[in-house]
């Protein structure tokens, strides 16, 4: 029972409070008369009365709860980060012309497809601004690619924007497009505002720049600064659309538009000149050595680990053209960050690679393409199991046969597993799965396979991925581990002097570099 007097709560046997030495009493809080420790409502005035709990630790906690300490605000920091403007196209006079639960439905649609293609790419929706979107990428989470990921989500939302326009069209006699503008630079990102309004905002001149290249993109456009290009030249078709001025800008912005993907998926894709390939020696060596075993009919699996940026992809590249000479198919797949969710993305990837099918052939073409290639390979019963896979139509004899989701794609992988091999008994073939710590349990499965029969194969399979990866398979005798350590500074100095060109480095500064590559490098060891 609570002290009346102090508040103190008090035992259900106490006559007097133990803090005060008041006399406890329970009275009812309607007519203040005296009421038995186990009455339920007042037998003077009939109002409810709390009930007493038999033993101190059921008694009810009359305390008023404390409001939670809010989290103290993130300090602010400086970062480079792309930003994103995404705006509706003619919002203003569709407001006019719609009622506003009509333009309501609008924003609301284009926004949920945006925010969906934005989320697929790790982007941070920062401010949703009427019809707008300002949308970060770098920021809370950074990666590598950043830029990339903006640029790709961009088109992805004019893809996305376009599949809903016919729907609001029909229904609301209103054109839906957006313009999207995307810059990139040096930004100090942490709270601002105040009282119950606070938000976590990049300020600069980033996003100023941004906003601007949004609007001076057409209706249905993604433009880029010159900055955003240089980090994504030769993954993107770029057009340069000159120097523009831009209202609070100073000096005009030079400013491309995106055209579409490129198709490339590293950047040995785009690389002009790449620096001398230096060192590797004993890992060049192994792979060599196990390639004149897989000629000889004893399969081989390389398992080829190394940190992002040590050199995984132009070391096999390398190995690749050390094979020109000798009969052999190279064959590769990549995982891609972007399709960690998408089962066996990198296999149809490069199936489509192999057969030559692009989104600019019809899926009839695609499926005539696709049986030519199988043919060449003496497998063409698998082919409604690969149109199933690239969900490509088959008619007829090529139909897809009845089965679950599960079972089509078992006979997928089935076939695929067959098509290798039949390529593998008439010459040697390379197969290259690139970047396993981003692919796909289906993957992982089908990898699996691969791994098993390799033995019995002329095939030397070379699996690439980061230390984040752990290799789901048991110690075989046909398996091999090469772990890509850091070069010696003797091996680097080369190829530092490579990249500076005409430009001489003085000792120190070649010692600095080399110091911080050497740290860096070490520390992800």
């Amino acid at each position: 029972m609570n002290c009346a007097s102090c508040g103190t709560q008090n035992g259900p046997e106490a006559k007097f409070c133990s803090e005060c030495g008041t006399k406890l009493e329970r009275r009812c809080p309607g007519c203040a008369s005296l009421a038995a420790p186990s009455a339920k409502f007042c037998d003077q005035c009939g109002t409810g009365l709390a009930v007493v709990a038999d033993t101190p630790s059921e008694t009810v906690n009359t305390t008023p709860p404390t409001e939670p300490t809010p989290a103290p605000p993130r300090e602010a920091e400086r970062r480079h980060l792309t930003v994103m403007f995404c705006d509706l196209v003619g919002s203003s006079s569709m407001s006019e012309d719609l009622d506003p639960e009509e333009f309501r439905d609008v924003v609301r649609g284009y926004q949920h497809a945006a925010t969906a293609v934005i989320e697929s790419y790790e982007g941070h929706t920062a401010q949703y601004l009427g019809d707008g979107l300002l949308v970060y990428f770098g920021y809370p989470a950074a990666h590598e690619d950043d830029a990339r990921r903006a640029v790709r989500a961009g088109l992805g939302i004019l893809d996305a924007v376009r599949d809903i326009a016919p729907k609001f069209r029909a229904d609301l006699a209103v054109d839906v497009q957006v313009r999207i503008g995307v810059h990139a630079g040096l930004v100090v990102i942490g709270e601002v505002g105040g009282g119950s309004r606070r938000e976590e905002l990049a300020l600069g001149d980033v996003p100023n720049v941004a906003a601007r290249l949004q609007g001076l993109a057409e209706p249905g456009e993604l433009v880029i600064s010159a900055a955003v290009h240089r980090l994504v030249e030769g993954f993107f078709d770029c057009e340069d659309l000159g120097a523009h001025s831009a209202r609070g800008i100073s000096q005009p912005i030079d400013v491309y538009a995106v055209r579409g993907a490129s198709g490339a998926t590293s950047r040995l894709d785009t690389a002009a000149a790449l620096t001398p390939f230096v060192g590797r020696e004993q890992e060049m060596g192994l792979l060599r050595d196990r390639w004149e075993l897989v000629r000889d009919g004893v399969g081989q699996a390389i398992l080829l680990n190394g940190e992002a940026g040590i050199g995984k992809s132009r070391f096999t590249q390398v190995f690749r053209e050390s094979l020109a000479p000798q009969p052999h198919k190279w064959i590769e797949a990549r995982c891609s960050p972007y399709h960690e969710n998408s089962a066996l993305y990198p296999i149809v990837e490069m199936i489509r690679a192999n057969c030559g099918c692009s989104s600019a052939n019809s899926p009839e073409e695609q499926v005539e393409m696709l049986r030519e290639s199988l043919l060449a390979a003496g497998c063409d019963a698998g082919l409604p199991h690969f149109a199933a896979l690239l969900d490509l139509p088959t008619i007829g004899e090529d139909a897809r046969p009845d089965a679950l989701p599960e079972q089509q794609k078992q006979r997928a992988v089935d076939s695929i597993l067959a098509h290798l091999l039949a390529f593998a008994e008439r010459e040697p073939i390379v197969f290259v799965v690139e970047d396993l710590h981003w692919a796909d349990p289906s993957t992982i499965e089908f990898v699996t396979l691969l791994v098993e029969h390799a033995a019995s194969t002329k095939m030397l399979l070379i699996l690439t991925y980061r230390p984040v990866f752990q290799p789901p398979w048991r110690a075989r005798s046909h398996v091999s581990h090469v772990t890509m350590n850091r070069l010696a500074k003797t091996q680097m100095a080369p190829m530092i002097a490579h990249v500076a060109g005409a430009n001489a480095l003085p000792d120190e500064v070649l010692e600095q570099i080399l110091a911080r590559t050497a740290c860096r490098c070490s520390s992800k060891s």
